[in-house]
């Protein structure tokens, strides 16, 4: 390993134990909400109409359950640019990806995002970091605990090529230039957006009252081993874009044909969290109810390459592979396939039922 390879591992390394928190609060819109349900083709009026929302119990409309991605994509970005800087971005992906759902987020939570560096392993030239993220609102309450895993070829540098093709089309302020004059303006006392705190973990209220699910299918409508009726989901360029913009991964793999195949892949690709967060949108439309699903997990196993002249199409499927009932609950597991490639290596997603 050369020496910028090594403090990149150093500095990932010495973080573990570690607590940050973003300088800032992100305030939920009602508009943003929408746009981010369009983005992920998730219908459900909960997420678009207030009377909707208020009939499912909500004072305002209903975030997506992958909605914290742009929180999470936003401290990722942060600790990448700070703490984590040895790294180049271009050799940092998504490995997998967990959400355990305290409350809904609704429109006008103002959300903090507090992340724990949980552990850090070296494999041959790869590192692998887990982050567990907590997620609040204004009132101290906990609306989500989510774990990711990320991993960064360090063994080799980035191809010269490859890193024009990146510092072309990169989007503005986030160039290796920008990185390094952000880096010197820390050095100066500006905070970055990120702090090391030291304050105690906010925990769930376990007092609370357990929400009462109101899904289409009642708990006795399952078995164990019923399938679910598979979706497809079309993909275009258009939507890969549309999702970047919205949720702010900006990785110009999933827009540009010259980063894309100078990193060695066959096409530009979907976005993990995007699939992701389809595949979210394909469990809440069976049940009805986008605030029934306490946790949902996702291992990605490979990317959906998106041609430039059509759509790609992605097929959601569901199976129920356990039933709980004395919490009338059940857990799901899904699958995600563009052709002959498997998307997800594992995913499964705990929900309650009426």
């Amino acid at each position: 390993m050369n020496h910028i390879t090594t403090t990149a591992s150093e500095q990932a390394k010495a973080l573990v134990g570690r607590h940050y928190r973003l300088t800032d609060t992100y305030e939920v819109g009602r508009e943003k909400i929408r746009e981010f349900a369009r983005a992920l083709q998730d219908g459900h009026p909960a997420h678009r109409y207030e009377d909707a929302a208020a009939g499912l119990g909500f004072d305002g409309l209903v975030a997506p359950l992958t909605f914290s991605s742009i929180v999470l994509m936003l401290m990722q970005r942060k600790m990448f640019e700070s703490v984590l800087s040895g790294y180049d971005l271009g050799q940092v992906l998504q490995t997998e990806q967990s959400i355990q759902v305290h409350r809904p987020i609704v429109a006008g939570d103002e959300v903090r995002c507090d992340s724990y560096i949980e552990s850090f392993r070296q494999f041959g030239d790869k590192d692998f970091m887990v982050t567990r993220n907590v997620l609040s609102n204004q009132h101290k309450e906990v609306l989500q605990t989510a774990h990711t895993t990320a991993v960064a070829q360090t063994g080799v540098d980035l191809a010269a090529d490859l890193r024009a093709a990146v510092e072309g089309v990169i989007m503005t302020g986030q160039s290796a230039a920008d990185r390094a004059e952000a880096a010197a303006a820390r050095e100066t006392g500006d905070d970055g957006g990120l702090v090391e705190s030291f304050d105690e973990e906010l925990r769930p209220d376990s007092s609370d009252e357990p929400r009462r699910p109101r899904t289409a299918p009642a708990f006795e409508d399952l078995s164990v081993g019923m399938e679910i009726a598979p979706r497809t989901v079309l993909l275009s360029r258009g939507d890969l874009v549309n999702y970047a913009g919205v949720s702010g991964d900006s990785n110009p793999i999933h827009f540009s044909d010259v980063v894309a195949r100078s990193a060695g892949l066959p096409d530009v690709v979907s976005h993990g969290l995007l699939t992701m967060g389809l595949g979210a949108g394909y469990l809440t439309s069976w049940l009805g109810d986008p605030a029934a699903v306490t946790r949902y997990g996702v291992r990605f196993a490979g990317f959906a390459p998106v041609p430039a002249a059509e759509a790609s199409a992605i097929e959601f499927r569901g199976r129920v592979k356990q039933l709980d009932p004395d919490r009338r609950a059940a857990t799901i597991a899904l699958t995600a396939t563009c052709g002959e490639r498997k998307l997800f290596g594992r995913a499964t997603a705990d929900i309650l039922l009426r």
